[in-house]
C-alpha cells in the first residue's frame, strides 16, 4: 500500500512540475500560445492541445525543434523538463 501511495504522490508532484513549465517556466509559456484545459490555458495562437491529442513523441518533436512559428526550446529546457512535459500533455490532453 505504501508503494502505490508513494507512486501517486510522485504522479501528483511531476504533474504539478509540468504544469507550471506548461503555464509560466518555459519562455515563451505554452499557455500563452495554446488551449490545454488541465492547465487552464486557453491560448489561441497555436493548436489547441485538448482537440489535437498529440502523442508524447509529437511534443517532444516539437519542444526540441520547433514547429511552425513555436520555438524550439532545446536551449532553454532540460532533456528532463521536456520529457515531462511532453509526458504531461499527452496524457491530459483532451480530459
Amino acid at each position: 500500500m505504501l508503494i502505490g501511495l508513494t507512486a501517486t504522490l510522485a504522479q501528483a508532484a511531476d504533474a504539478d512540475a509540468a504544469r507550471t513549465l506548461f503555464q509560466q517556466q518555459a519562455q515563451p509559456p505554452c499557455a500563452l500560445c495554446h488551449s490545454l484545459r488541465a492547465a487552464g490555458a486557453s491560448g489561441n495562437i497555436g493548436p489547441d492541445l485538448d482537440q489535437l491529442k498529440p502523442s508524447a513523441e509529437q511534443v517532444q518533436a516539437a519542444l526540441r525543434g520547433g514547429l511552425g512559428v513555436m520555438p524550439s526550446y532545446a536551449d532553454s529546457l532540460s532533456d528532463e523538463q521536456i520529457a515531462l512535459l511532453a509526458n504531461y500533455v499527452s496524457q491530459v490532453a483532451g480530459q
